[in-house]
This record gives C-alpha cells, structure tokens and sequence, in this order.
C-alpha cells in the first residue's frame, strides 16, 4: 500500500507540474489574483481535472459507491484550496513581482509547499481510510 501511496505523491507532483508551469496560460497568470475571474477558475479546475485523472487511473482502494464520494469531495477541497492558496499569493506577490528578489521567491516557495501539503493531504486520506 505504501508503494501506491508514494506513487500517488509522484504522480500529483508531476500534474502539478503540467498544470502550473508547462500547460498555464499568459491568460490565467494575469488575472487569477482576480477573486471570482475566470482565470483562476479555469487554472484551479485544470488541476482537478488532472488530479481526477491520476486518482482513477491508479484505481484507489477504496469501494465503489464510498470511492466516488470520497474523490468528489477530495477533488472539491483540492478546488477549493488551489484556486484560494493561488489567490493568496497574488495578493502578496503583486507588488513584490517587478523585482523578484528575496521575498518574492519566498513567497513563491510557499505557495508550492501548500499545493504539495495538499497533496500529501489527499494521499494521508485516502490510504488511511
């Protein structure tokens, strides 16, 4: 179980990859600081989508009717807590991105480790069920 655990971890790293820093639009980058802009809706529901896609495609142990719910409201959170943690940092970073100096990486960093707490949150709930 642990094997498909770490995977789990591997494989929403490499979407948050994909989905942050190869497949993110000029676009979503401008206006996800926007709260409620489509932007940070369309970026947020990306890694979903990808997030959707690694968690059946790695067919979770968990039964069916449980496993479906259980994943909605993982999916939902994770929504939730990508498009708010991306939000955040805009709020901060904005007036720090001309110079991009010490604080602005910081800040950067920061936001990273929360989208990777989250995904060991997701990986604690799932195989600990």
């Amino acid at each position: 179980m642990i094997d498909v655990a770490l995977l789990t971890l591997l494989l929403l790293q490499v979407k948050h990859f994909v989905c942050d820093f190869v497949t993110q639009t000029p676009y979503q980058l401008r206006y996800k600081g926007i709260y409620g802009h489509p932007a940070g809706l369309v970026h947020a529901g990306l890694h979903v989508i990808g997030s959707a896609i690694v968690l059946l495609a790695l067919k979770v142990a968990v039964p069916l009717p449980a496993q479906f719910t259980l994943l909605g409201v993982l999916l939902a959170a994770e929504f939730v807590l990508h498009y708010h943690i991306d939000w955040g940092k805009e709020q901060v970073v904005k007036p720090l991105a001309e110079g991009q100096g010490m604080a602005y990486w910081a800040i950067f960093g920061f936001d990273q480790l929360l989208h990777q707490a989250t995904y060991v949150g997701i990986a604690y709930v799932l195989f600990r069920v």
